[in-house]
Order: C-alpha cells, then sequence, then structure tokens
C-alpha cells in the first residue's frame, strides 16, 4: 500500500501506518483524525491490502467484502470515486458499488444480481438489504464494515440502526470487523464501544491522527458594537463586511445554522453584488437534487465564488477549491465549528480557515469561547440512545422479511448492539408481542399483525401488503410532511414543510431557493408559484432554528465572562466587547463560573426576574417552567416565560418573592423529574414525540410514492393510537418512550438535573435593575417579537435604549472625580 501511495508521490502519514498494522492483525477500531488529513485511505488501503492477500485477484470479480456506510448521499458519491481509484491499479477486476435512496432502479437490478466488491450505502439502504429474503446468503461474506463520519450517527436512532445492521451482519459473520472514522468527537473510547460490539477479540485499537495541520479560527469584528444587544442586532451590519472578505478570498463556504438564514444571506449578498449573479449559490436540503448538484459540482470545479449553505455541506464531501470558511451566528457547539472549518484546506498539508461573523455582541463572546475551547481540545461529546424499542419494533419486522429469526437467537443479537446491552427479556418480548398481534388494544385489526411464527419457532412477515409498508417506511428521519414547489409552468424548485404553506394566502411573497417568489395554490401536494415583481417577502421558517448551545460552549463563555469581570479584556472579541460588558458590570453583575446572577426588574408589563444559568435554551425552557411551576405552588401565580441560551426570563403581572430564588430553595432537584413534567403540557409533547415513534414503528406510513399523506392525516392518525394506547393498553411502552425521549431529548433532563446542582453550588448576585441590563434586554425583546410587529418593536426598542443610555450616561458622570 505504501508502494501504491508511492507512486502518486504521497508518503503515509504514520497514523495511516498504524492503522494498516491494526487492519492486518484482524482488529476492529476507531480512527480520529482532522478532516482532509487522510483517513479514508488510512482504513481502505488497509483493508484491500488484507483482502488481496486473502482473495488474490486474477479469478474474475470477487463477491461482496466491505460496507462502507455514510450518514449522507452526496458523501456516498465522493467516497465511491477515492475507493475506486487504488481498485483500479491493485485489483481491476474488483468492483465497487453505491446504494442509497438516489440508486437508479436499473443499477439496484444489476447488484441485485451480482453485488459489488465494496457496497458503498447509507444505514437506511444497508437496513432494507436486510429485508430481503436471502439477505444471509448476500451478506454473510462481508469481511468489513466502515462506518464514515460516525460523530455524525451515533447520538441520533440512525446510529442505533446502524448498531443493529453491523449486530446483524456480525451474526451472518462473527469474524467481522468494523472501523469508524471521525474528525470532532469528545468520547472516542465510548463512541469505539459503541461501534465494535461486547468483548471483541482481538482488542480494538483507537487511532488518534496527528497531523501538523493549521486551523485558524478568526473573527470578523463587527464596526462598533454598541452598548446593548439582542438576537440579530448585528446580522444586516455585517453585511458588507462579509462581501469583503468573500472578494478578498478564494472559493468562500458561508455557513448558517437553519435554512431560512442561508436564504437571508444569499439575498444579503446578491443585493450588495448583483453582478454575482451565477457566480454564487444557495445549498440546502430543501432544494432539489438537480440544484444541490450543480452546486456541489460548482464547488468542485472551483466555478463557484461562494456558496451560502447549511449543514447540508458539514460532512467530508471533498471540495479541494474551499479556501476559506464563514460561518455566520454561533455555531453553537465546538465539534460544528471544527467540522465546518475543515470544508476548507481540505487535503493534508492545507491549513484550515473559519472566520466566525458574530449577529450579536453575545455572539462575538461566544466567538473567542469556541477559538479557546478548541485550542484546549474541549469537544462535545455525542451519546447514544438507550434502547429506542421503536427502532427495535422497526428491526424485529425488518429481519423477518429478511429469512426470519427466533426469538432466543434475535435477543442474543440485538443485546450486542450497544444501546441495547440493557434491553430485559420482558421488553424484548413485549416488542415481538407488538408486533405479532399489535398489543393489547390493536389485536382485532390485521393490518398490526405484522409478524406470525411458525410451527418451527421462526417469525416471518406473511402479507404482501405489510412487506411493502414497511420497506417503504424503514429509517428513523422524521420530518414535517413536505410538498413540492414549481413554478405553474412545472419546473422543480424544492421541497419545503407543509406548515409554512398552509400559512400562506394566495398572492404572499416568499423568498425560497434564492428567488422571490408569488404563492399561487396547492394542489395535490404541490404548492404552485410564479416568480414575483414585489421586492419585499417572508422568508420561510424551518425546523432547527432552535439549535442550543453546547455544555462545553457556554462553559468556555462563562470564562471569557469571568476575565472581564476582573477587568481583562485580552484578544479583538473581548475588546470588540468590553462596552457591553463594562455596561452591565455598571448596571448590574457579569455572571461567571462561579456566581449565579439574578436579577428583578419592574416595568409597566409588570414584575420581571432574569436567571442567568448559562445551560442553553432546552434546559432553560424546562428550567424556567419548573422555577415558576415551584414559585406558584408557594403562592399563585401566573408567569409568562421567555429563553435564550444565556438565561430565563419570569414574567408576572402580581408581585412575587424572589426570596425562594435567591436563597436556592427552588433549585432542588429532588422529586424533579415529576415536577418538570407537572410544570409543562406534558401530555401535548409527549404525543409530539409519539407521532415520530409511531412512524418509526410503523404504526402509521407517509404513504405511497406518488400518494403521500399530509401533515394532518399523520397527525390525526398518531394522536388516535396516543390516546387509544393510553386509555386501553397503559402499559404500551411506547408511550413510556415518548415521555423519556421528552425528557432526556427535548429538555435534557439530565443536563437539567446537574444544571440545578451547579445553580446551588453557585454564589447566587442578586441585583434589582432600574432599567433592563444588557444580560436582560435580548430575553425583553425575544417576548416582544411575539406580540409586536417590526415598526411597534423598534419603537419600543428606541424608547427603551434612550432611557438606558440616559441612566449609563448619569451613572458615568456621578462615577467621575470631582
Amino acid at each position: 500500500m505504501a508502494g501504491w501511495m508511492a507512486g502518486r508521490g504521497w508518503q503515509a502519514f504514520p497514523f495511516q501506518a498504524e492503522v494498516w498494522q491494526a487492519v492486518a492483525e484482524g482488529r476492529s477500531g476507531m480512527l480520529h483524525a482532522t478532516t482532509g488529513s487522510g483517513k479514508t485511505y488510512a482504513v481502505w488501503l488497509g483493508m484491500l491490502d488484507a483482502l488481496l492477500r486473502r482473495h488474490p485477484p486474477g479469478r474474475g470479480a470477487e463477491p461482496l467484502r466491505v460496507i462502507w456506510l455514510t450518514p449522507m448521499r452526496a458523501l456516498a458519491s465522493d467516497t465511491a470515486k477515492a475507493l475506486a481509484a487504488p481498485l483500479r491499479d491493485l485489483a481491476p477486476t474488483w468492483t465497487i458499488g453505491l446504494r442509497t435512496g438516489d440508486t437508479p432502479s436499473a443499477e439496484r437490478a444489476r447488484q441485485d444480481r451480482r453485488m459489488p466488491t465494496v457496497l458503498v450505502t447509507t444505514p437506511e439502504s444497508l437496513t432494507l438489504m436486510l429485508t430481503r429474503e436471502h439477505a444471509r446468503a448476500e451478506l454473510e461474506g462481508v469481511e468489513y464494515v466502515v462506518i464514515d463520519e460516525w460523530h455524525e450517527l451515533i447520538g441520533s436512532k440512525r446510529g442505533v440502526q446502524a448498531q443493529l445492521a453491523v449486530a446483524r451482519l456480525r451474526g451472518f459473520h462473527p469474524g467481522l470487523v468494523t472501523w469508524g472514522l471521525s474528525a470532532t468527537l469528545g468520547n472516542l473510547e465510548q463512541a469505539m464501544e459503541v461501534l465494535c460490539g461486547p468483548d471483541p477479540v482481538p482488542a480494538p485499537k483507537l487511532v488518534r491522527g496527528k497531523i501538523d495541520k493549521t486551523l485558524v479560527i478568526d473573527t470578523l469584528i463587527p464596526p462598533d458594537p454598541g452598548k446593548y444587544s439582542w438576537a440579530g442586532h448585528l446580522g444586516a451590519r455585517m453585511q458588507m463586511p462579509v462581501v469583503e472578505e468573500i472578494e478578498r478570498s478564494g472559493t468562500t463556504l458561508v455557513f448558517t445554522n437553519v435554512r431560512s438564514q442561508a436564504e437571508i444571506w444569499y439575498q444579503l449578498l446578491l443585493e450588495a453584488r448583483p453582478e454575482w449573479a451565477g457566480h454564487i449559490a444557495l445549498h440546502h436540503g430543501s432544494l432539489d437534487k438537480a440544484t444541490r448538484e450543480w452546486v456541489e459540482q460548482g464547488l468542485k470545479e472551483g466555478t463557484l465564488r461562494a456558496v451560502v449553505a447549511t449543514s447540508s455541506l458539514d460532512l467530508g464531501v471533498d471540495f479541494l477549491p474551499v479556501e476559506r470558511v464563514l460561518q455566520v451566528g454561533s455555531a453553537k457547539g465546538v465539534a460544528r465549528m471544527m467540522q465546518r472549518a475543515g470544508r476548507s484546506g481540505h487535503a493534508p498539508g492545507r491549513p484550515s480557515r473559519v472566520t466566525l461573523v458574530p449577529t450579536n455582541t453575545m455572539e462575538i463572546i461566544e466567538a473567542a469561547a469556541a477559538r479557546w475551547a478548541a485550542q484546549a481540545g474541549r469537544v462535545e461529546k455525542r451519546d447514544p440512545p438507550a434502547k429506542p424499542l421503536d427502532v427495535l419494533v422497526q428491526h424485529i419486522v425488518s429481519v423477518a422479511l429478511g429469512g426470519g429469526f427466533t426469538a432466543d437467537a434475535l435477543y442474543r443479537e440485538v443485546s450486542g448492539a450497544w444501546s441495547y446491552r440493557g434491553l430485559t427479556r420482558a421488553e424484548f418480548d413485549w416488542a415481538i408481542a407488538f408486533c405479532e398481534r399489535g398489543g393489547e388494544s390493536l389485536g382485532a385489526y390485521p393490518e398490526y399483525h405484522r409478524i406470525v411464527r411458525d410451527d418451527a419457532g421462526v417469525y416471518r412477515v406473511k402479507d404482501t401488503g405489510v412487506a411493502r409498508r414497511h420497506r417503504l417506511g424503514v429509517g428513523t428521519i422524521v420530518s414535517d410532511a413536505t410538498v413540492q414547489v414549481k413554478y405553474l409552468s412545472g419546473g422543480k424548485l424544492g421541497t419545503m414543510e407543509e406548515g409554512f404553506i398552509a400559512r400562506l394566502k394566495p398572492g404572499d411573497h416568499f423568498f425560497f431557493a434564492g428567488r422571490l417568489l408569488e404563492f399561487v395554490r396547492v394542489r395535490d401536494m404541490a404548492a404552485y408559484v410564479r416568480k414575483a415583481t414585489r421586492h419585499k417577502g417572508t422568508v420561510p421558517t424551518w425546523m432547527g432554528s432552535k439549535m442550543a448551545l453546547s455544555t462545553e460552549l457556554s462553559d468556555a463563555v462563562l470564562e471569557m465572562m469571568q476575565a472581564a469581570a476582573h477587568g481583562e479584556f485580552a484578544g479583538p472579541e473581548l475588546q470588540a466587547a468590553r462596552p457591553m460588558l463594562e455596561t452591565q458590570q455598571r448596571l448590574s453583575k457579569i455572571p461567571t463560573p462561579h456566581t449565579l446572577l439574578v436579577e428583578a426588574f419592574t416595568s409597566r408589563e409588570g414584575h420581571h426576574l432574569y436567571v442567568y444559568p448559562f445551560a442553553g435554551r432546552n434546559v432553560h425552557l424546562g428550567l424556567a417552567s419548573l422555577i415558576a411551576w415551584r414559585l406558584a405552588r408557594e403562592r399563585p401565580n401566573t408567569f409568562s416565560i421567555s429563553i435564550d441560551d444565556y438565561g430565563f426570563e419570569l414574567v408576572s403581572a402580581e408581585p412575587f418573592d424572589p426570596e425562594p430564588v435567591t436563597s436556592q430553595r427552588v433549585f432542588s432537584a429532588d422529586n424533579l423529574m415529576q415536577d418538570v413534567l407537572d410544570s409543562l403540557n406534558s401530555s401535548e409533547l409527549a404525543q409530539r414525540r409519539f407521532r415520530e415513534i409511531a412512524r418509526v414503528a410503523g404504526l402509521i406510513s407517509t404513504g405511497y410514492p406518488g400518494q403521500p399523506k399530509s401533515t394532518r392525516q399523520l397527525q390525526a392518525s398518531s394522536a388516535l393510537f396516543f390516546e387509544v394506547f393510553r386509555k386501553y393498553d397503559a402499559g404500551n411502552l411506547l408511550l413510556s418512550q415518548a415521555e423519556n425521549e421528552v425528557l432526556s431529548q427535548e429538555l435534557e433532563i439530565s443536563r437539567l438535573g446537574g444544571t440545578l446542582r451547579s445553580m446551588r453550588e453557585k454564589k447566587v448576585e442578586f441585583v434589582e435593575l432600574r432599567h433592563p441590563s444588557p444580560m436582560s434586554l435580548p430575553l425583553m425583546v425575544a417576548r416582544f417579537r411575539e406580540k409586536l410587529s417590526t415598526e411597534q418593536l423598534s419603537q419600543r426598542l428606541d424608547r427603551i435604549l434612550r432611557d438606558m443610555e440616559a441612566d449609563v450616561g448619569r451613572g458615568e458622570r456621578e462615577a467621575e472625580p470631582r
């Protein structure tokens, strides 16, 4: 392998040779190395060398030996090209194939007749292969499985789906060798355990690739950030600085966190430089596949000056011409920032550079914190879900389709997947019974008798309708129903969530796919539009706009705040944020890792309480609801709530005593889970979560090709199941799963409990405000936005800022020496 690389003028890095040695010893493992450092060839060349020793070429095409799993279809194509290069020279008769949702039916048919030697696929497509009647015969020759971008999968149900599929393959071939690739992950040892299964022999190998790869993280400092800031405050003011950075650079990727923000920034760039039309592009998951492929090709060829993108371009697609990355707004996590940085300089020896573009003053501080955390190696962990029963139910039906199973054998196999290591036999038997009879409440409906046990104790799927519906529903990615967006003339633009389209009236204008469109009508699950002439529009709102600040980044922000509290403003970011931080210090206090800031304020609206745990918006939602509920339990009152990543606001018309907060009495973690459920509309939250679980478990279907079901139909179906189970099947484990997922994922109950313990350990700094502080103003603005028009909000803010500036000015004059 070293000779093949030398023939191309390449020299193997030590970590690549280390992986080759581990593979030669038959060991599974995990490779963690910088993006663009050569991870693919580190694993692939080692496997290829071992395969060539066992199966010398020259006797024709080799059967399927390697499955390479990727989390994205776009990544699959690039990966296949990279894997094919050494095959052409070293094993020209061996073949490589792609199998994803985009694979044409003709190619699938060819693969069905004879599988390639190497198959690049996704977790969903691999699971579909397991549903084939002769799955064992087709897959038992697989000797290696590689899971690329393992950090992207491990923390999700897609990762659990991959675990179950690998456990199945390990049952077909007990000597299966499994490797994972990752660039940004904090819990590497655990990630390797999840990947390699229980007690592997020989012991797995964790390889940390170290190469001299320069990572440059800097910040585009806004001109005059000011003393006060709120969400989006500086956004439009960064338009020209971003344009100028693009002009000074080669091909640039401009990342945003959500699709609506990507649409806004694409318009801002075109507004500033109309002549860039055709030379800049937009890329996100709602756009038509042909459009996305055109953009990706333009990036590879270097014909585009800039592309505004979301996480759709986060992963390891190789765009060599990209010289730098701009991140608009906070990336909200250290790993995400580093992953995006790696899209530039995507080759060994080339530096990667990410420039952070703050849209408010707190994001300037976050930028400094993110750089500090990255340099200190404080990267987020990703914990795999614990025994999601909806995924297990889906897997049981898949395996029943794929040749059948006996209960004892499948229990042993499933228990070998890390997420199900704690699965009890009673829970497993419940899942079998649910697939067999539909539980206690669905026994009268034959369509929910999905598996049948024969006289030999083997479970199979007998009904062809059940088989077809199941194969169409394989997967764990659940999103709102979407509709096609089309021109009246028939051209496709992409897809949008049905909920947004449902709010539009004929004649409404909105931006989508970089164009200003006029909505005309909906027909047959398609939204028909025409090009608009008026230069104003609504920006579509998609899922994902509430990305929460990670624990690692929030801790780093507090470290920055502590330095400011001590009068230290090192670096350009803290210097830029200094006016706001000094104003915060003058009017109130600056939060630190060891103090909990609590502010009180009285206005015409009522009585405000601000608390700043710095635990991220998901935790703050549960925390604010919990504290409000506990305060109202002591003394009846009604609270309005506002949250952001740094804290939360409680507002009531009636006065209330802040003493339970300042004394930390309401921060108790006792009876936490029940109090959180009582403080929220937990039934509504669980019902919404159950909709996803019902879809994964196969209770509801999104419809057949050409006959998709609407969001309303899916909601009605899942709500009906939810109520039926609650009334007639209270022991249904999918109901308790929905409740657990609300607590663990939406409210991050473990992080909430840890936050409460941390709050009790900190010294409370209580400040009664005369005017809103720079920290409290963003929470106030977030609440205003829900009930005020843009014009009314602007007027309200102008008045508040004038009063605050006057008060700060008086304080500065009083502080001057006489």
